[in-house]
């Protein structure tokens, strides 16, 4: 079977395509927002996006996809720049895989705290990395959606204090350079495995453990199919709230700040939200039967930032960029 696309019957398309999203609309609905996201319903991100979802309700219809059902992880970011998705909570590793620069904000120990992130994409270098987004890939970046620490958890019993210990560790890590790198700067043998996968991986032992913030433990109940965490918080955890940089600027100027007004206070609801359920995890991941303690932090830290120093990723950061954060 042959498909014949003429020029007429591709500007039609695409003057379909951009008709279906102009702002403000004139004579039809509200323009649609698809969202796509790789966190369960049962997220606090997920609960984040319908609060986002009835704020701007007067002027946008957001529609969100939950569970890498849409667009699997790891393919948001490409589906944006396609137009086939309009907004997606993006990992800073995807931006990454296009932009060499990103990879300094993916690295091990950058960040303090979900306070120092927000901060950084605030500050004059964040404006930088906010506009290398948008210049290159053609995404808007509205905020960091901080989800928790990143926390070692694992199958087996062995007793963790060092990078050393983690050696031959099978630790599912997100698929993509910036993920995979990450598990190694932490002493493991990283597994690539899709995250609706990882419950059955630490069941059957395809993996040993994984590395997600406490409130993903919980959700995704893996803590069932674990002994131990091991809180070594070796990154924190966020992602971008993120929206096609074509949609932002055909909307009108209180248009985006409207959207921006409901996205930040999403945002912080949501860190609030994960920084509490922080605080009381550990303690009820013990009274489950689990082993939660912390090891050499200091260990982890020096190993970490001399992989990341000695790799190729640090030879595309800017220039400064570690002191640039460290100083924020």
């Amino acid at each position: 079977m042959t498909t014949n696309i003429t020029r007429r019957g591709l500007l039609g398309a695409t003057l379909a395509t951009t008709a279906a999203f102009s702002l403000p609309a004139l004579a039809q609905d509200k323009p649609v927002l698809k969202f796509s996201a790789v966190f369960s319903e049962q997220d606090i991100r997920a609960q984040m996006t319908k609060m986002l979802a009835e704020d701007i309700s007067g002027s946008f219809k957001l529609e969100p996809y939950y569970g890498g059902n849409l667009f699997k992880q790891g393919t948001e970011l490409v589906a944006i720049q396609r137009g086939n998705l309009q907004m997606g909570n993006i990992a800073p590793q995807d931006i990454s895989n296009q932009i060499p620069e990103w990879s300094v904000l993916t690295s091990a120990y950058l960040f303090r705290d979900a306070q120092h992130v927000t901060k950084f994409f605030q500050s004059e270098t964040g404006a930088e990395f906010k506009k290398m987004a948008d210049e290159k890939l053609g995404v808007t970046i509205l905020g960091p959606t901080y989800f928790g620490a990143r926390q070692v958890g694992l199958k087996p019993n062995k007793k963790i204090t060092t990078p050393a210990d983690m050696a031959g560790i099978k630790l599912r890590m997100p698929g993509g350079d910036a993920w995979q790198f990450l598990g190694s700067a932490i002493g493991a043998n990283p597994t690539p495995m899709a995250y609706a996968e990882v419950y059955t991986g630490l069941q059957t032992g395809a993996i040993d453990g994984q590395d997600n913030p406490l409130p993903n433990v919980k959700n995704m109940k893996f803590y069932e199919v674990m002994s131990q965490i091991v809180l070594t918080s070796h990154l924190i955890g966020y992602d971008l709230l993120t929206i096609s940089s074509k949609i932002w600027k055909d909307m009108s100027p209180e248009q985006q700040k409207e959207l921006q007004a409901a996205a930040d206070k999403a945002m912080k609801w949501s860190e609030d939200q994960h920084l509490a359920q922080e605080k009381t995890l550990v303690e009820e991941f013990k009274a489950a039967g689990l082993d939660v303690y912390e090891p050499d932090v200091d260990a982890f830290r020096k190993f970490a930032q001399e992989k990341y120093l000695a790799s190729d990723l640090a030879k595309s950061w800017p220039q400064g960029i570690l002191e640039k954060v460290a100083a924020i």
